[in-house]
């Protein structure tokens, strides 16, 4: 697992949190390994129980599996929350889109381009988790640009299974980081003209990519995805 810092503002169960959830997003902890309070607290130097209760936050929020008389497991990757979550983005960031290319400040812009310039930095580094955090400052931007801020972060607690997928797909496929690259300028182009039609075009590339990637992915990663009949199985028990 990769060490992160604490942030001065928060507690030591926030961190414990935050680190696991990071680790599990960038894969650093990746689906079906097994994972233990006890490592966890002798690796950050912690008591178990901040780390308990980061497990069970985790748990609800479908990135852990805690099997009683077993252990815990990072979970498997849910191509349904993947789907739905791309759904979900889709429609809101098409009319997210529509009013950034209406009306959006000239501050917000700025920052959008400054993303921009650094991700191409990314690229020639071959930082491909910097790029996917940079990718995502990029939407939370348009989203305050548009005075919807709030509406990115409940969004965010449903992203898990689909932002795992988005980093698997740029450490696996890093020839399409260009292709990424374009989708952002063309949005920034589209906003900057005030070009609806380009905006709404190039979102919806943009985010369908997920869906195209997912196939690919799960033949070349088969045992990070919850194959669909353990899918069905779980649906039927509860």
């Amino acid at each position: 697992m990769v060490i992160i810092e604490q942030n001065p503002q928060e507690s030591i169960r926030e961190y414990v949190y935050r680190f696991l959830k990071v680790n599990i997003i960038n894969l650093e902890l990746p689906p079906g390994q097994s994972i233990s309070e006890q490592e966890v607290a002798s690796q950050l130097k912690v008591s178990r129980t901040p780390v308990r209760e980061a497990f069970i936050k985790l748990a609800q929020e479908n990135l852990l599996a805690i099997i009683p008389q077993k252990g815990t497991y990072v979970s498997l990757i849910d191509t349904d929350q993947v789907e739905e979550s791309t759904f979900v983005r889709q429609t809101l960031e098409h009319e997210v889109i529509q009013q950034a290319c209406t009306c959006f400040p000239a501050e917000e812009l700025f920052q959008l381009q400054s993303c921009l310039a650094l991700q191409n930095l990314c690229i020639s580094e071959k930082n491909y988790y910097r790029f996917f955090e940079l990718d995502e400052t990029m939407h939370a931007i348009i989203f305050r640009g548009c005075k919807k801020s709030r509406t990115w972060e409940m969004l965010q607690l449903m992203n898990a299974h689909y932002n795992r997928v988005r980093i698997l797909s740029l450490k696996t496929k890093e020839f399409q980081w260009d292709q990424l690259l374009k989708h952002h300028q063309a949005l920034i182009k589209a906003i900057q003209e005030q070009d609806i039609k380009l905006g709404i075009k190039t979102i919806k590339l943009h985010l369908n990519k997920v869906l195209i990637d997912l196939e690919y992915l799960r033949k070349a990663h088969g045992d990070y995805f919850l194959q669909r009949k353990q899918q069905t199985f779980t649906m039927t028990q509860k």
